[in-house]
């Protein structure tokens, strides 16, 4: 019987990984910064931006990059 080959799930080399995990870490503190800024002076760059951020963030955690 043959041997399996096992594929690797993300498809992905190491680095982007690495990469993609460390800007998942640097998001949060900013999307909550951001939070914050939009609740206290909200314009619609303000909006705009948290919302961008927000659903990179989500995209992220999905492993949807």
């Amino acid at each position: 019987m043959m041997g399996r080959k096992y594929r690797r799930y993300y498809h992905r080399p190491p680095w982007w990984l690495k990469i993609r995990s460390m800007f998942a870490q640097l998001l949060l503190p900013l999307i909550c910064f951001q939070f914050l800024r939009t609740l206290l002076f909200p314009t619609t760059f303000d909006v705009i931006l948290l919302t961008l951020m927000f659903v990179l963030y989500c995209s992220l955690l999905l492993k949807l990059f």
